[in-house]
């Protein structure tokens, strides 16, 4: 691979983002993003997400991604095309939101028709293949990504595995999805990964039976939870009486408010959903149990019958800046049908509100206002006031 490869990565988000810093080292890669702030940090040599990796990257590193506003600038000179654009689930249509995604695919229509374009956004199963259908003269590729929030870069530099998928109703683009799956390859720091090459569809597939399969251990180990905190039981005991056994492992066991973030709730639903006429139980189980995990953990906090009730991160999770979809805002929204009073410690708001509760900024105050602290992941600035805070992070990781 050589620098005279022209690659645009459109979203510089996680997932563009770390893509693009990946596919750099060995191609030449512009990022093309609508909010003009995350543009200019990029040029400036900034990371707009919280990524240590990342951070490192642009503060050490001479020779970085570009980044621009500028579609036509940005695609016209492009052989290959990532798109990692947002793509929210929707739960009136039951579907993810791909408008996003189709606008690039019709700019790129215009500025840059001979690309081939690896579709990296979360998709509905089929997605691909219909795109290609209608827009019969573009090449569609879909490449799943398995990333964490935090650890986006390091995750792109060691993959598990790389999934290129192309169209069955173009087998002619097999070779393109090969060649696409060796730019991964041949840029990561992990050349021996097994890369697997199969029709779209079942790449769409493998992403939501991969995450379903993440949110499942996340649901099972949180009930597990619940039965012994329910009775009194050491729940990490049994963890790890558990997870001994090498066919169970250790992975996602850690109990928490229940599975959230970006990928995992969204993705749980939509499967669901294209299980519409086809028989299951498991499946709807899990995000069901998501919901009864939250109900359970809003119960347990009211049982201490708080006046005020502090709510420390907003975040997902550990060294993250993203609270979108966070398990803990469930927990929140139940306590205010209750009446109950909330704080916030959030460092990464800067809003003085969220839904209505208070931002403090102050964690002296934030301390001593809140009757009871609600924190999904623990962190060692509460250890002063560990007798009132309630979280089921026994393990301290994510």
């Amino acid at each position: 691979m050589n620098k005279e490869i022209n690659i645009t990565v459109a979203g510089a988000g996680y997932v563009g983002l770390a893509n693009a810093i990946l596919l750099h080292k060995n191609c030449n890669v512009t990022l093309l993003d609508i909010d003009e702030e995350r543009v200019n940090l990029i040029n400036n040599k900034k990371s707009p997400i919280v990524d240590a990796d990342i951070i490192e990257y642009f503060s050490t590193e001479p020779d970085t991604p570009r980044a621009s506003t500028n579609a036509s600038e940005a695609l016209c000179d492009a052989d290959y095309i990532l798109i990692a654009t947002p793509t929210d689930y929707d739960p009136k249509t039951n579907y993810f939101d791909t408008s996003s995604v189709e606008t690039v695919i019709k700019q790129a229509g215009t500025y840059a028709k001979d690309s081939v374009i690896t579709l990296k956004s979360t998709l509905p199963v089929g997605f691909t293949e219909d795109v290609s259908s209608r827009f019969p003269d573009m090449k569609f590729l879909f490449s799943p990504e398995f990333l964490r929030e935090g650890k986006a870069l390091y995750d792109v530099r060691n993959p598990s595995r790389i999934i290129v998928g192309y169209p069955k109703t173009k087998p002619e683009l097999k070779a393109a999805a090969e060649t696409t799956a060796e730019l991964f390859s041949e840029s990561s720091d992990t050349p021996d990964a097994p890369a697997l090459v199969v029709n779209s569809t079942e790449a769409e597939a493998i992403k939501l039976f991969a995450n379903t399969y993440l949110a499942l251990r996340v649901a099972f180990f949180n009930e597990l939870d619940s039965f012994a905190e329910f009775r009194g039981l050491d729940t990490r005991a049994i963890i790890e009486g558990i997870c001994y056994d090498p066919r169970v492992g250790s992975g996602y066991n850690n109990p928490s408010f229940g599975y959230g973030g970006y990928c995992l709730p969204k993705d749980t639903k939509q499967l669901l959903a294209n299980y519409s006429s086809i028989p299951n139980n498991i499946v709807a189980a899990v995000v069901d149990a998501n919901r009864t995990r939250k109900d359970y953990i809003a119960d347990r906090v009211l049982e201490f019958d708080p006046g005020v009730v502090g709510i420390y991160r907003l975040t997902m999770k550990t060294d993250s800046d993203n609270f979108r979809h966070s398990s803990v805002q469930g927990i929140m929204k139940r306590l205010n049908a209750k009446g109950k009073k909330i704080i916030i410690f959030e460092p990464a708001m800067t809003e003085p509100f969220f839904f209505g509760s208070e931002v403090i900024r102050d964690f002296e105050e934030f301390k001593q206002k809140s009757d009871i602290i609600v924190a999904n992941r623990y962190d060692g600035d509460l250890s002063d006031v560990m007798d009132k805070v309630y979280t089921r992070d026994l393990f301290r990781t994510d």
